[in-house]
């Protein structure tokens, strides 16, 4: 998935890669999926709105992450952080998408996977699972928005970040998605907004810092009868500035681009019916490397 960096980060905290939890089989670093302890999955977003600083107008469904990202991106840009003492994407192929028995996380905050390893394997992983929980439905009830962003974000950003959103998600806003005032969906409906993480790619790492790139696509809309917002996929990628915070991989910025998308498919479109009972059998994943 990700190249490797001209650090040896075997020399951080937790030792070398083989002898902590976290060490890969046979020096891969490559990517595996595992099932949480019975959980529901998460999504994420829409195509991006054009406007890097507030929230764009939205016609139709509109995508939660994108809304997130602009309110976080006020801080700052990825730029920012930049540093010579980083190494170009392109110095290696990425790893291929396989499992390597790695243990992904040490454990979870509530639904969220936490306790990421000090390296690039796990500044990735945290990318990957960051990038599903901001995109998932929950972002749009107030209070389970909160803790969102509190178990996502660098405290020193978190604060801002929640007051904007918390005035974002107006009224108004949950109308043009279909939704009621506080966020729930109408009755007979069933709202879906989740994100599957394709691959990560490490763009800069550090020691306490690095830039993760997200490839997902995404579901989103209203499923059931009667609906005027069918779900829809969309495709984008998420950039991530991550700082190593408390023990733990935290997101101190962000920013999204549509794409790479696929050509469309000939895949009959399920009816809605099909749709809302798809979303709630089927669970999501942690996405380690």
């Amino acid at each position: 998935m990700s190249p490797g960096d001209e650090h040896d980060y075997r020399g951080m905290d937790q030792g070398g890669r083989a002898d902590d939890p976290y060490s890969t089989l046979g020096g891969t670093r490559q990517t595996r999926t595992r099932l949480p302890d019975g959980d529901a999955g998460h999504p994420h977003t829409r195509r991006p709105v054009r406007n890097s600083r507030s929230l764009v107008m939205i016609t139709g469904v509109v995508v939660l992450l994108i809304a997130a990202i602009a309110l976080a991106n006020r801080g700052g840009t990825s730029d920012d952080n930049a540093s010579p003492d980083t190494k170009s994407p392109g110095a290696a192929g990425p790893a291929p998408t396989a499992a390597t028995g790695t243990k992904p996380v040490q454990g979870k905050n509530g639904t969220i996977a936490s306790g990421f390893a000090h390296d690039e394997q796990g500044a990735q992983s945290a990318a990957a699972n960051y990038a599903v929980a901001l995109g998932s439905a929950e972002m749009f009830n107030a209070e389970s928005r909160r803790d969102i962003i509190q178990t996502t974000h660098d405290p020193a950003v978190a604060p801002e970040l929640q007051d904007n959103l918390d005035a974002a998600y107006s009224p108004g806003f949950y109308e043009n998605v279909g939704l009621n005032d506080d966020g729930s969906a109408p009755t007979g409906l069933t709202f879906v907004s989740r994100t599957v993480p394709v691959g990560t790619k490490v763009i800069k790492m550090e020691t306490d810092a690095a830039t993760v790139e997200v490839w997902c696509t995404g579901l989103v809309g209203l499923a059931g009868q009667g609906s005027t917002k069918p779900v829809t996929e969309t495709w984008f990628t998420i950039s991530q500035e991550l700082k190593w915070v408390g023990g733990d991989w935290k997101i101190s910025s962000s920013s999204q681009t549509e794409g790479p998308t696929p050509v469309n498919g000939d895949n009959r479109a399920s009816t809605a019916d099909e749709m809302a009972e798809a979303v709630d059998a089927y669970g999501g994943f942690t996405y380690a490397r």
